[in-house]
């Protein structure tokens, strides 16, 4: 099959597109390259994927109306796995049209070419930060994800009403993917694991806050890029019988899977796997909440398990060893 993986440059997306390659697929890769972090690493990425004859890389950014609608005519893609957009909660705050140009418009422009060109399936990310306010936990996706506390997490919940608008108006096959602080080798620079594993390897101190009275379902990289790869094949169907008193499910061909670890780690004891993982001890600076931020996150994936019989399991131990081994050998060898 022809895939389109947009974010090809970017972390899950690059771990994506080479998987399906792996399988035999042919997926063009899609990326603008922006500056939001080092775009050195991005290309060092893509290299990765060099020789690979399965890859062809794509530089467009998703707000080309034309070129996005050109590109999905003259392609004629199968599957479209979107999963580029602008990251990062407290960055909206500072640059929030860049948001909207990403997150909205180049969803919107997604849509559309997946309505003119008959694809068979759109999987694309949204994140659990669209919970927000939701004090229930585990987070579930029946539960309501109406109090977004951050201009990112409104623009994907905004993408999840977009895509259900096309599943039930042009009978779009479309899959959410609400993924859960993704971390492991090759991510990125604006995340706590990198963070904090470079500020400790090199001798700064790192910021904890909340005075780390914090939880996070941190989902190591192979488990995300897994759960994608079995939901891919896992098409929605449209269901007249659907009692629409689910939001992650409808009548439509659309459906909502978190993916997550389903076991939340306290801030310290996140800190504690990178310092063993390190050898060295972080010098801590306890700071309050930051704006746009939430105390804990933690992933309900039973609805996921039963779809495509696959749970996250990769413990932060071994995770983070792998991450920060993969840091000592791109930043200081």
């Amino acid at each position: 099959m022809k895939f389109l993986v947009t974010g090809a440059a970017g972390f899950i997306g690059n771990f994506v597109a080479e998987r399906l390659c792996q399988q035999g697929h042919q997926v063009i890769g899609l990326d603008n390259l922006n500056d939001y972090y080092d775009p050195n690493l991005k290309l060092a990425r893509l290299k990765r994927l060099e020789g690979v004859e399965l890859f062809t890389f794509v530089k467009m950014d998703l707000a080309d109306r034309e070129g996005i609608a050109k590109l999905f005519a003259d392609e004629q893609f199968d599957r479209v796995i979107h999963l580029a957009a602008q990251a990062g909660v407290r960055y909206s705050l500072e640059n929030p049209m860049s948001y909207i140009d990403s997150n909205m418009v180049g969803m919107a422009t997604i849509l559309e070419g997946c309505r003119h060109n008959k694809v068979k399936h759109l999987v694309y990310a949204s994140s659990s930060s669209v919970y927000g306010m939701n004090p229930k936990m585990p987070f579930a996706t029946s539960d309501s994800v109406d109090h977004p506390v951050s201009l990112y997490a409104a623009t994907k919940k905004s993408n999840e009403l977009m895509a259900h608008s096309y599943s039930h108006l042009y009978d779009i096959p479309t899959t959410g993917l609400r993924f859960f602080t993704v971390y492991g080798p090759w991510g990125r620079p604006d995340m706590a694991p990198f963070l904090f594993t470079d500020a400790i390897l090199n001798d700064r101190e790192i910021k904890v806050f909340n005075h780390g009275k914090m939880k996070r379902d941190f989902t190591y990289i192979d488990d995300i890029v897994e759960g994608i790869i079995r939901i891919q094949d896992v098409i929605p169907a449209r269901n007249a019988d659907d009692p629409n008193t689910d939001p992650s499910t409808s009548k439509a061909p659309y459906k909502i899977f978190n993916i997550g670890n389903n076991e939340p780690i306290q801030l310290m004891t996140f800190i504690e796997s990178i310092e063993k993982a390190a050898g060295k001890e972080a010098q801590k600076n306890y700071m309050p909440m930051q704006p746009g931020d939430v105390p804990a996150t933690f992933a309900d994936i039973d609805s996921l398990q039963q779809a495509v019989g696959f749970k996250p399991d990769t413990d932060i131990e071994t995770g983070m060893q792998a991450f920060v081994d993969w840091y000592k050998a791109y930043y200081q060898s």
